[in-house]
């Protein structure tokens, strides 16, 4: 990890791809491209992850793209995809063949839990969950037709971290599962998991890759050999990355680094200032020294705990819809990772997916605000959501 330096990889990943030599390498807007002959043709149609083919196959923009997240990950190859869905979906169902097992932490996104729920099943594919701090649960978990294990750390919403090196360890012990992680919270430059053990990382590159709220996108990182082994399947999918959305998400990662490292300062301070409110039950943030897994966090989350935080408002939902309705400076929406704030209500973005009593067996109290930062100055941000408080 010391030598890590993101923003030299940063400012260079892309120049002088081209005979041209640009530094801000073009975007290959094309869906389709053409061979010399017919031997240079059968090798480009054949070969997997060619970029000179057809855009389904590969494209050089997003090739470019798909680097740089494998530059900043330490992972060998990556493979990008339409959304962070896609990508995981992706993953499931090239990874975990009928008759294949799952075995997730219970703490996950909504969607991801709902496709290993309610989706995966149809495809023969069995899975398991169980509580993301319990590793004795994970290995009691485990089957010798476990193919994939499924983690998120920091789990959305509530911010729960996971002990990715000794599950990952445990996995590799007592199998040949592939461990898979969700970084979008922590990004490359707070967490590389496959530097603690795992052996493929999913990113919604909708968030703080990408960075603008421009863009929606996923991608996948690991070695040559899984993220082959994933293409041979996940491309038939058409879930594809947009060669303009690719050229967008390469302009985010210049300034990753330096969002990250703003948004990480931001979030410590807002939470810290929220905890000392009164009409405020608890806040749930990783760099806060009372969360209860902070010597965890501080081990694996380096320099910071990322941009998103989530606090319970003391009198449950209709308290929380009061302060959502109050914020002038944080949006109500959805994601995070942006240049602004946004802040959204759980329980009620996640109704469609789960019911109130898998939200409430997730720990998703009424009353939880989730708060993805954005460049806003912290008290800005605090003063604006003490001002809702003060209306309970």
């Amino acid at each position: 990890m010391t030598d890590f330096d993101p923003y030299t990889i940063a400012a260079r990943f892309g120049a002088g791809e081209t005979d041209a030599q640009p530094i801000a390498p073009p975007i290959y807007q094309s869906s389709t491209f053409w061979s010399a002959d017919a031997d240079a043709f059968l090798e480009s149609a054949t070969k997997a992850r060619h970029t000179g083919f057809y855009t389904r196959y590969g494209n050089p923009t997003v090739r470019l793209f798909e680097d740089a997240v494998a530059q900043l990950e330490g992972g060998e190859a990556a493979m990008a995809f339409g959304s962070g869905m896609a990508a995981t979906t992706g993953a499931v169902l090239s990874l975990a063949a009928p008759g294949g097992h799952v075995v997730a932490q219970s703490s996950l996104y909504a969607g991801v839990t709902s496709l290993l729920r309610d989706i995966a099943p149809r495809f023969g594919v069995s899975v398991d969950f169980f509580e993301q701090t319990d590793v004795e649960a994970f290995a009691a978990a485990l089957k010798p037709e476990t193919k994939l294990v499924v983690l998120e750390s920091p789990a959305n919403p509530l911010l729960g971290v996971t002990d990715i090196a000794s599950i990952a360890a445990h996995a590799k012990a007592n199998g040949e599962a592939v461990v898979m992680v969700d970084n979008t919270i922590a990004t490359p430059i707070n967490q590389r998991p496959l530097m603690l053990g795992a052996d493929l990382v999913m990113h919604s590159a909708t968030k703080a890759l990408g960075g603008h709220a421009d863009l929606l996108g996923g991608v996948l990182v690991g070695s040559t050999a899984l993220i082959e082994r994933i293409w041979h399947t996940a491309y038939l999918f058409g879930a594809v990355f947009d060669p303009f959305a690719a050229w967008l998400a390469l302009r985010g990662l210049r300034t990753l680094p330096m969002r990250v490292e703003r948004h990480n300062r931001t979030a410590l301070a807002v939470a810290e200032r929220l905890e000392r409110h009164p009409r405020v039950a608890a806040v749930h943030y990783p760099g806060l020294r009372s969360h209860p897994q902070h010597n965890l966090a501080a081990h694996q989350l380096k320099p910071g705990a990322g941009s998103l935080l989530s606090f319970e408002v003391a009198d449950g939902l209709a308290a929380a819809e009061t302060v959502l309705s109050s914020l002038e400076i944080a949006h109500r929406s959805a994601s995070f990772g942006s240049f602004s704030s946004l802040a959204v209500h759980p329980a009620a973005m996640w109704a469609a997916s789960m019911n109130e009593a898998e939200l409430v067996a997730a720990g998703v109290a009424p009353g939880l605000i989730r708060l993805g930062v954005g460049f806003e100055d912290p008290d800005v941000i605090a003063g604006d959501i003490e001002r809702g408080l003060a209306k309970l």
